[in-house]
């Protein structure tokens, strides 16, 4: 059963929590809630069968959160805060993809984050950023009401088969309604571009664990490089995985080792 914590603006966070001793908290991608993404919910179960407290919870606006305008990169920073409250003041935290630059963000907020599990975070390099435009135009597809065209563009740098996979796949309306929260993804990319990570990110001093798949798109080898190169505290590892996604079972003995 949904357990719900407020947030400092009067969001409503939902979560699961399941097992007992050192908290990770699962921060989502870009779509994923906690009904949309049955993979997480497993890898929660099994993480927290092998002595751990697991907290997968919905992002603001998808599932069953709540939101609250206007959207702010700090409010999503107050979500896992209060979330960290919930499990007594510290918690690692485990990004998959778009949820990893956020977990960078909250954790270079010092609210409480003691380690840093990163799966395939989709940052351009420092100095090859567009200097916002893909963001801008993702913001003008949303602005104009064009859920479809939104996601449409949001998924225009991927390989096209994952787009038509999706177009094609009962998964689709959902994406289509949930358009209006990548905004929120978008914004902890973009965000990335506008100086040199390791100031941005000065703070991030606690162990990181920077990963991808056997089986990956040519930009996330040279992103866990250079991240890696940045925090004072990280390493890479690659995962036996493909297609920007990881079998809950492989996933929890990764965490496992890195978490204990």
């Amino acid at each position: 059963m949904s357990e719900f914590v407020t947030s400092s603006d009067g969001t409503r966070i939902a979560y699961d929590r399941e097992g007992e001793g050192p908290a990770v908290i699962f921060v989502a991608s870009a779509f994923n809630f906690r009904a949309f993404d049955p993979g997480t919910a497993q890898l929660a179960h099994l993480l927290a069968e092998r002595g751990f407290t697991t907290v997968n919870y919905d992002r603001r606006g998808r599932g069953e959160s709540t939101d609250t305008a206007p959207f702010a990169i700090e409010r999503e920073i107050d979500d896992i805060a209060a979330l960290i409250d919930v499990v007594g003041g510290s918690a690692a935290l485990f990004g998959n993809s778009s949820g990893s630059a956020l977990c960078l963000w909250a954790a270079e907020a010092r609210i409480g984050v003691s380690k840093l599990a990163l799966w395939e975070i989709p940052l351009d390099l420092e100095g090859a950023g567009d200097g916002g435009a893909w963001f801008r135009g993702l913001q003008s597809r949303l602005r104009s009401g064009d859920r479809e065209g939104a996601v449409e563009f949001y998924m225009s740098d991927m390989p096209p088969e994952w787009l038509a996979g999706a177009k094609s796949s009962p998964a689709w309306p959902v994406m289509v309604q949930n358009a209006p929260t990548l905004e929120y993804d978008a914004a902890v990319l973009e965000r990335a571009q506008h100086a040199p990570w390791a100031e941005q990110w000065a703070h991030v001093t606690v162990p990181t664990l920077v990963m991808y798949g056997s089986e990956t798109l040519p930009i996330f080898p040279p992103v866990t490089s250079a991240l890696v190169a940045t925090l004072p505290d990280a390493r890479s590892s690659v995962v036996d995985a493909a297609n920007h996604g990881w079998a809950p079972e492989v996933m929890a003995a990764e965490l496992e080792a890195f978490l204990r």
